[in-house]
């Protein structure tokens, strides 16, 4: 389980929470038709330089070379903002993280740009709906399989598949810590969920397959079979009364 984080650290996280909730709020607008991806970069930078002590999560984590993530369609995520235009139809999934004060957040959140097909509404529906069934799956008493399986259960009967390569993860001191939190897996099994501890929860569902593959750029996760995407993240703190959501 992640280093366990103080109330007032929580407090912190929620700050940031706060100002990376309001940023993806404010994306519904400006996501449309004809705009590139590289400029959902550009707002995040100028929304963020209004909050003095934050900055961009992801930006060098790990050799990434953005301040944020922009996958369309089937790509599933760590697509690298670029001059490509959004189209009518598109699924534009956008990943974020804040750093502040030694603390981070991650958070994603999938947009429906103008008149998109049934099944990709439906792919969007559910996997938000799966991501509150692995929050809502959440008890003291209880281990990371319960959030695990309840994702998985919601995607699956629905006719979706989770993508399994990649997963969700602790999360407080560092952006990523122990434990994984897989979008699959069986009710009971893995570590105990510990009071002090966060984790960010990340189903990233396929409308076909659940294989990616990466693209040549070395970071962009897509589909094997080329099908429709989406993706919802919440960083959750588990607090002594419950599961906290800190991006909400």
């Amino acid at each position: 389980m992640s280093e366990l984080l103080t109330p007032e650290e929580f407090a912190l996280m929620r700050k940031a929470g706060k100002v990376a909730s309001r940023v993806l709020r404010r994306l519904k607008r400006f996501i449309k038709d004809g705009i590139t991806t590289k400029s959902i970069e550009e707002f995040f930078e100028k929304e963020l330089d209004k909050y003095p002590g934050m900055e961009p999560a992801f930006k060098g984590f790990m050799g990434y070379p953005a301040s944020l993530c922009v996958s369309v369609n089937e790509e599933i995520i760590h697509g690298i903002p670029s001059k490509r235009q959004i189209k009518d139809g598109d699924l534009v999934s956008v990943d974020l993280g804040i750093k502040y004060q030694g603390l981070f957040v991650d958070t994603a959140y999938t947009y429906m740009v103008g008149r998109v097909s049934p099944q990709a509404k439906k792919l969007v529906r559910v996997t938000l709906k799966s991501l509150y069934a692995g929050i809502g799956s959440i008890s003291l008493s209880g281990r990371l399989g319960d959030v695990s399986s309840a994702v998985q259960t919601e995607v699956e009967r629905n006719g979706f598949s989770v993508v399994r390569r990649f997963v969700g993860h602790g999360i407080g001191k560092s952006l990523h810590l122990p434990p994984e939190v897989p979008n699959f897996g069986n009710r009971g099994d893995g570590p105990k969920l510990v009071v002090g501890s966060a984790i960010a929860i990340e189903p990233m569902v396929s409308a076909g397959s659940y294989k990616a593959d990466i693209l040549g750029d070395g970071w962009t996760a897509r589909t094997s079979d080329g099908s429709m995407s989406a993706h919802f993240e919440h960083t959750v703190a588990i607090t002594s009364k419950g599961p906290r959501v800190i991006t909400r």
